[in-house]
């Protein structure tokens, strides 16, 4: 039986949000290899499957769909830095065993989505949604008194998503040439690392494999992105909302069950707060959802 459109967005969606739940495991092979050095690689490489993609995709237009304006270059250049900022700390984190920190940052994400709607697009808060980002508060500022120090990866890995999505959302460039555009602008820098301060770092020496995990990094990046756009342009942004959670539902999952991370008192009372809040400003929604048959 052959897949409607929704099935196919669907599956599609799905397929991203599983991957990008995985992905702290393929990043766990390079723990040798320096953040910045990995993120180097999955700029260059990233830009290389995404030029391939979009050249089978769109054929000559799509040298017409790159032309942006001098102000949307600008844009793309402060976009370009706040995600790839997210994967170097995101990278940093999974190597250095937090990926409880990763997985904590992406829950927080939706309500710093809710709190910049509300700050930027002149978004008003229901009772939900106050009473949601309160409860998330209280439980983020109890985990840096449990910790003595702010959660710093959770909250950068949040607030520098919600800043990227903020600033996409507002720029009229579709979404893969905007990342298109972004790698781009970032390559050279990222050549200008890799050839004359990474050989100066002090870390093991690449193997073959390693260097095929640095090549592959890039479709790492790149090939659920294009399932996600696939999605989106076949699912309701409710579903799309819910279909988001299960990422760091199951990065926790690895983190906790495979590489063993210490689910601490502190986490587990944030983490039960972010999940509470998240189904205090989703319980709504979902009825909705259900109501319209998940389409």
């Amino acid at each position: 039986m052959s897949l409607n459109e929704h099935q196919k967005g669907l599956a599609a969606g799905v397929f991203c949000f599983l991957f990008w739940g995985i992905a702290p495991v393929y990043f766990k092979f390079l723990k040798e290899v320096p953040a910045i050095s990995i993120i180097a690689h999955r700029i260059i490489w990233g830009a290389f499957f995404l030029f391939v993609f979009l050249l089978i995709r769109d054929h000559k237009k799509l040298f017409q769909a790159m032309k942006i304006s001098p102000r949307q270059f600008l844009v793309l250049c402060i976009s370009g830095l706040l995600v790839s900022s997210n994967w170097v700390v995101f990278v940093w984190a999974v190597t250095h065993d937090q990926i409880l920190a990763t997985s904590l940052g992406y829950f927080i994400n939706p309500l710093i989505n809710i709190l910049l709607g509300m700050l930027f697009l002149q978004e008003r808060l229901s009772k939900p949604q106050v009473v949601a980002v309160l409860i998330a508060s209280g439980v983020t500022i109890y985990l840096g008194i449990y910790l003595k120090q702010p959660p710093w990866i959770a909250l950068f890995l949040a607030i520098t998503f919600g800043l990227y999505g903020l600033i996409r959302k507002k720029l009229q460039v579709r979404p893969l040439i905007g990342l298109f555009w972004e790698t781009l602008i970032l390559i050279i820098p990222a050549i200008v690392y890799l050839l004359y301060f990474a050989p100066q770092s002090n870390y093991v020496t690449p193997t073959n494999l390693i260097y095929s995990l640095l090549f592959f990094a890039g479709l790492v990046t790149v090939l659920p992105l294009v399932s996600f756009n696939y999605a989106a342009h076949r699912l309701s942004l409710t579903l799309i909302g819910f279909l988001q959670y299960i990422g760091p539902s199951l990065s926790f999952l690895v983190a906790v069950i495979f590489y063993g991370e210490d689910f601490t008192f502190g986490y587990q009372v944030a983490f039960g707060g972010i999940w509470l809040a998240l189904i205090i400003v989703s319980w709504k929604p979902f009825k909705r959802l259900v109501r319209s048959g998940f389409n």
